[in-house]
């Protein structure tokens, strides 16, 4: 059987991160995914939410580089499951199992900084959870 999804949309919350018993590091968060036809009701959304959850390595590089409104490629595996809510109802969530997690855009911090389109450079984003980055001004060819 194949159980595999790619999908890309924008983060609609910041990355939840939690550490189990065990040591293993786990995030979740939620995509929007655009409708491929806007709905006549106006009051039915235009865009699929879905709920994605990413493990180890994966959950580190989404809690530490990606935030809301970040546009982003997940690709992974579908499953469900089911608990219990605490009204005591029977509730089921089917969520993405994140085995990559992509950032499709550059943060919005660095607009201001981005190099005019067709400028062949690119830009490392600064860890959302450290020190802002210092821009490179050593050259290391450069005379002294």
């Amino acid at each position: 059987m194949i159980n595999r999804v790619i999908v890309t949309g924008r983060m609609v919350r910041d990355p939840e991160l939690r550490t189990t018993t065990t040591g293993k590091s786990v995030v979740s968060f939620s995509i929007a995914v655009n409708k491929r036809f806007k709905p006549q009701d106006q009051n039915e959304p235009d865009a699929f939410f879905f709920r994605v959850s990413a493990w180890d390595k994966t959950a580190e590089y989404v809690n530490n580089y990606l935030t809301k409104g970040r546009l982003v490629g997940v690709e992974g595996r579908l499953e469900s499951r089911k608990y219990t809510d605490k009204e005591g109802q029977p509730r089921e969530i089917v969520e993405i199992v994140a085995d990559n997690v992509m950032a499709l855009d550059r943060p919005r911090d660095d607009a201001g900084n981005a190099p005019a389109a067709g400028g062949g450079g690119s830009s490392q984003a600064a860890p959302r959870n450290s020190a802002a980055a210092i821009p490179d001004e050593y050259d290391p060819f450069a005379d002294e």
